[in-house]
């Protein structure tokens, strides 16, 4: 069998080592036992089970997140806070410790968390853009090891402060400027101007790598769960599919279009109902007509999320 030690963490190739259900850097077996002896495997393994066996580790409180909607597009963001979307971990700093948002305790070193306050924070650990894999290989580990210097903490809330976001930001930079931590950022924010310069900061985040943008109303208080004061601002596609169906209109659209059922190529069918003006809702595009819309990416499906539509394509009678 093939013994390894990859940073810190040792394995076996054997049966006995891989069928166990213990997290990796907890399992050892008789080879690892013969080749480090038998003190150094208990001193290993005992440290790492007696962490596990602590009440902290047994904690399971799932946090009580605000959650972001995705931007459409055509929300008016003007005075709006962005920021760039991290590619990271999110963490909930409990004033003791991390939690996912699952409620899962990310186990970091003291050192790390030592100049953390004792009050809630909303953040992500990150490592650096496109290094989402890295970071969970990082932060799912249970000993402690400095792999974590590698990644920041970047703050972006305090949920516990009952004040508007931007007046929950600035104290957050207050805190780190009187009282800095190492392994500790606070993600910068900046004034939206509009849509199009929100499109234009997208384009600038993305040619560097990043993975979109977060745009935060200001005066918005932290209620957790999905909330629009929160948007997620993404790259949107274009793509064309043939008007097949109408589904009718609810609410202030009662009577009129809600959204039309198109269908692509490949017999995928979707509905495509924003976008719309009212003129459009009361005229929609003819049925075997093609549409050019807008969505942010595919499903697993093959479905377009967000679908948003754009124009009625006159040169075009069928799709691909």
């Amino acid at each position: 069998y093939v013994l390894k030690s990859v940073g810190g963490v040792y394995s076996c190739s054997c049966p006995a080592w891989r069928n166990q259900s213990a997290p990796i850097e907890r399992r050892t077996c008789k080879h690892l036992r013969q080749y480090r002896g038998e003190q150094a495997e208990a001193e290993r393994i005992g440290s790492s089970a007696s962490a596990a066996a602590s009440p902290l580790a047994k904690e399971k409180k799932t946090p009580a997140l605000l959650l972001a909607e995705t931007w459409d597009g055509e929300q008016d963001v003007t005075g709006w806070l962005y920021s760039e979307k991290l590619d990271g971990v999110r963490a909930y700093w409990t004033g003791t410790h991390f939690l996912s948002r699952q409620g899962n305790v990310y186990h970091a070193p003291a050192w790390f968390t030592q100049d953390l306050p004792p009050f809630a924070l909303d953040g992500e650990l990150w490592l650096a853009r496109k290094s989402f894999q890295r970071t969970v290989s990082v932060v799912r580990r249970h000993d402690g090891s400095a792999q974590w210097r590698e990644i920041r903490y970047v703050v972006f809330d305090a949920p516990a402060l009952d004040e508007p976001f931007e007046r929950r930001l600035k104290a957050c930079r207050e805190h780190f400027d009187d009282r800095p931590s190492f392994f500790v950022d606070v993600l910068p924010h900046f004034a939206c101007r509009g849509a199009d310069h929100l499109r234009v900061e997208l384009d600038n985040i993305e040619r560097l790598g990043g993975e979109g943008l977060m745009v935060r109303r200001p005066d918005a208080l932290y209620e957790p769960g999905r909330s629009s004061t929160l948007l997620k601002v993404k790259r949107f596609l274009e793509a064309e599919a043939r008007v097949i169906d109408y589904e009718p209109g609810r609410g202030r659209h009662q009577g009129r279009l809600g959204a039309v059922i198109v269908e692509f190529g490949d017999g995928v069918r979707f509905a495509v109902g924003s976008g719309f003006t009212d003129a459009q809702r009361e005229h929609p595009p003819a049925i075997g007509s093609v549409i050019t819309f807008r969505y942010q990416e595919l499903s697993d499906r093959g479905v377009p999320r967000f679908p948003t539509f754009v124009r009625v394509r006159t040169d075009l009678t069928a799709v691909a």
